[in-house]
């Protein structure tokens, strides 16, 4: 993690527009056996339609999620393949939109122009990351290669893929669950190729992206609240941190966890709150030595998530610039008017205290092409929170304001502050609320964000001044995608205070 040079933070436009690599994140959910066939695949009556309209953007194997043993060495080198790997899809992406008229002309046109080239260029830096690996006496698994070809992917496309659930229980967020019968992961058919929408046009978000929060039943989901009311022998305090809303504007589209010495790493906009000190250059040295916009100056830590937009029209100041307007994100960036980071405890056990500069990652943001083995998503709206949606952005109504919740994994493997793919370390519970075999319970986070948004209009299946998360290219802005992160700089003597208020059962900030 740690370097010896560094670039210092400069005011998010001046970074932004600096900033010479448009590169990208390079973690993500779990790659899925099947892809969905490019529509000019399938034997349509109507290839040249199939085309030009059905394949909405790029679905590539998610190569990170499968480097569970990479040695520390190579680490440096392989994240930075990891982030070149990404800026390929987007520079494909950018492509597939950009040429909807030759596709319509042409059938062969997507694979011959689009994913042709860019499985080639894959091929290359897959290989370099096998380089990287065996250079300090790895092994690279043995199929990478194999990971190299993308697909087409429709735009109505089912992320769900027959996997309800997840596979896992994520603290009491089942993910992909019907949802009183809601569509976990497409857009109910809406086409992506739609204006008028101030600013994104074919990237998104359609209005099929949107429900009414009335009509989302409530209770529809086991709604998490990480207590024991009920467990044996469980932890039921809390912890509570304020760390303000980051009202000075503090943002850059790094990723120092997924994509440390690579500026523009996540190809979107971070808000930070917590330590002030968090780019892509920041080393576990320069964070602990770091200010803190906590009211416990204990806690640096440091907690990010995606901006929220409203695609009013209007340009922001990286409406020119990499992980802004470049990359796809374009819209006034809201100012969260709330943010709630509380830690809990376990259902049937005490808590241990998290390891310094642990780094967890919740949530996946390329969801809607990897599908939902690590989304973990919750929308809703104040006054209507027993009614969550993953897979849809909410409208409020008057009065009531948007609220993105994300619950973190809570167990640890005892041992590592982070692993390969970024995921391996810690686990959500199991269904009885207890951790895996091997894991122990820490804290668990739960992150509550409210923003003040105007809501969206929508008629004649058109949407005016959508708001969306910002995120990659070809993730085409669906709220699937949201996700959230966290690093561990709490003092040890607060990290303590923390585990004996939760496991005493006591409220304490």
């Amino acid at each position: 993690m740690g370097r010896n040079t560094r670039k210092r933070r400069t005011p998010l436009a001046t970074k932004a527009v600096a900033a010479s690599a448009a590169l990208a994140l390079g973690g993500g959910g779990l790659i899925w056996a099947n892809f969905y066939a490019s529509a000019h695949e399938e034997n349509s009556a109507n290839q040249t339609k199939a085309a030009g309209a059905q394949i909405a953007t790029i679905q590539c194997p998610d190569v990170g999620q499968k480097l569970t043993d990479v040695p520390d060495g190579a680490r440096q080198g392989v994240d930075k393949e990891l982030a070149n790997l990404d800026k390929q899809i987007s520079e494909a992406y950018t492509r597939l939109a950009s040429t909807r008229q030759a596709q319509a002309g042409d059938p062969g046109f997507v694979n011959n122009a689009i994913l042709g080239p860019l499985k080639s260029k894959r091929v290359a830096a897959i290989d370099r990351i096998g380089i990287n690996i065996r250079r300090v006496g790895g092994q690279a698994p043995g199929n990478l290669e194999q990971l190299a070809e993308c697909k087409g992917m429709a735009a109505d496309a089912n992320t769900n893929d027959g996997n309800p659930g997840g596979g896992q229980n994520n603290d009491g967020q089942d993910q992909g669950q019907d949802n009183g019968g809601q569509d976990q992961g497409g857009d109910n058919g809406q086409d992506q190729g739609q204006g008028g929408n101030g600013g994104q046009a074919d990237n998104g978000p359609a209005a099929g992206d949107f429900i009414n929060i009335e009509d989302v039943q409530p209770n529809s989901r086991n709604l998490p609240n990480g207590l024991a009311a009920n467990g044996d022998g469980g932890s039921t305090g809390s912890f509570t941190t304020t760390c303000g809303t980051n009202e000075n504007e503090n943002r850059n589209s790094d990723n120092v966890i997924v994509a440390p010495g690579v500026s523009n790493g996540a190809q979107h906009q971070h808000d930070y709150v917590g330590n002030q000190d968090n780019d892509a250059f920041t080393s576990d040295e320069q964070f602990l030595q770091a200010d803190t916009s906590c009211q416990n100056q204990g806690d640096k830590s440091t907690y990010y998530w995606p901006v929220l937009r409203v695609q009013d029209g209007q340009n922001e100041v990286d409406a020119n610039a990499p992980g802004g307007g470049q990359d796809g994100n374009v819209g006034t960036i809201q100012q969260v008017a709330q943010v709630e980071l509380k830690f809990v405890g376990n259902k049937k056990s005490d808590v241990v205290a998290m390891p310094t500069a642990l780094r967890i990652i919740t949530g996946d943001a390329k969801a809607f092409t990897n599908g939902l083995k690590n989304a973990n998503t919750s929308w809703s709206c104040t006054g209507f929170e027993d009614r969550q949606v993953t897979d849809k952005y909410p409208i409020c109504p008057e009065g009531s304001s948007v609220v993105r919740t994300s619950n973190f994994q809570s167990c640890w493997d005892g041992q590592n502050i982070d692993s390969a793919n970024h995921r391996d370390h810690v686990a959500f519970v199991q269904a009885d609320g207890s951790c895996p075999q091997g894991f122990q319970a820490i804290p668990q986070l739960q992150a509550k964000l409210v923003y003040d948004i105007p809501a969206p209009q929508i008629e004649n299946g058109q949407v005016q001044n959508a708001y969306a998360l910002d995120g990659f290219p070809e993730q085409l802005h669906k709220p699937i995608t949201d996700h959230n992160d966290f690093i561990n700089f709490f003092d040890e003597n607060v990290m303590n205070q923390m585990v004996q208020c939760i496991n005493n059962g006591e409220d304490c900030q």
